[in-house]
């Protein structure tokens, strides 16, 4: 503001933008049929649930059966092909792309994919902390792939790991712009991985309403004591269980070593062979997310603290008596 209490151009400009930005809505995403002969599938989960263990093994059963395979890490830790490289970290897409710039030269496939006994991996990693966004780092990532070709890539299935935890900008990409023709969930039977699994199941909802064509396929019970709740939940959203990986020593130690256990003929060989045939076959289904309360009706009250009353605060609280009187901190912008 100018001395006499008229805005300045910049600050009229300003107040437009953001009037502007408030206003837009989201792009519409594809209503067309999806087409891709390649299944290109979307796995969520909250952080630590067991995502990465769950799709080294997947992928690596997968390439055993004769499938070709393309494991995405899309999480900013860059630790999905971890458990698939014997606990060696691979260079990432984000970080090679950087690096060969300043020195002039092109990214190659050769630069940022490896393969393991028939499995191909790669990451698209993130920026180091405070130094810029995840989820733009992840839509930097994928520009890069399509000037790789893709799009023109013969794979049967390509398996991103994306983050559950946020599902905006680009850890939602592949909802919200049809980059895959569906998602699976990874969870267990505790209330935070359920509750990002909701939150998940909320958000292919959400642009299934705009005409998109992304559904869900199923869900991933790991690390499952038996208590439940994760089955019960899939059971009210309307969702598959496509297998129930057991909370056991054998699994927890080797998976901490970095040893694949789902080997064909292999003591847990099996479940990850009914795994892959439940992925390539589940269709993908519109989700029922639940509301808060039914997602913590799944647990006793004694767990989730449910039998907590409100009580609302007074101002007596806050300053220590009840005759304050300030003006409004709303701020209110002139016409323009």
């Amino acid at each position: 503001m100018i001395d006499n209490g008229t805005p300045t151009d910049a600050l009229v400009q300003l107040h437009r933008g953001l009037r502007d930005e408030a206003a837009s809505t989201p792009e519409p995403v594809s209503t067309g049929e999806v087409k891709k002969e390649t299944q290109i599938i979307a796995i969520y989960g909250k952080g630590g649930i067991g995502k990465s263990f769950t799709l080294a093994n997947l992928s690596y059963m997968m390439a055993q059966q004769g499938k070709k395979v393309l494991l995405i890490g899309c999480d900013p830790k860059s630790d999905t092909t971890s458990l698939l490289f014997g606990g060696r970290a691979t260079p990432t897409i984000i970080e090679t792309s950087s690096k060969k710039k300043l020195a002039g030269e092109e990214v190659t496939i050769s630069d940022v994919c490896f393969k393991r006994d028939g499995v191909f991996a790669m990451e698209l990693g993130g920026p180091e902390v405070g130094r810029g966004c995840g989820g733009r780092g992840i839509i930097h990532g994928f520009e890069l792939l399509e000037k790789l070709g893709f799009h023109e890539w013969g794979f049967d299935y390509v398996l991103l790991d994306f983050l559950g935890d946020v599902v905006c900008g680009g850890f939602g990409l592949p909802i919200a712009r049809d980059m895959c023709q569906k998602v699976i969930v990874v969870a267990s039977n505790d209330l935070q991985s359920l509750y990002v699994a909701n939150n998940v199941c909320s958000a292919v909802e959400y642009f299934r309403k705009l005409g998109g064509n992304v559904g869900v396929a199923g869900m991933v019970i790991n690390k499952d004591d038996g208590t439940g709740e994760a089955a019960a939940f899939a059971d009210i959203v309307g969702i598959p269980v496509l297998s129930a990986i057991p909370a056991h020593e054998d699994i927890r130690r080797k998976s901490a070593n970095y040893e694949i256990v789902g080997l064909p003929g292999g003591q847990w060989g099996s479940l990850f062979e009914t795994l892959s045939t439940n992925v390539a076959e589940a269709p993908p289904v519109r989700p029922k997310p639940l509301t808060q309360d039914q997602l913590l009706g799944l647990f006793a009250s004694d767990v989730t603290g449910r039998d907590v009353v409100l009580e609302p605060a007074t101002m007596v609280d806050m300053v220590g008596r009840a005759d304050i009187s300030k003006p409004s901190l709303e701020v209110v912008y002139d016409t323009v």
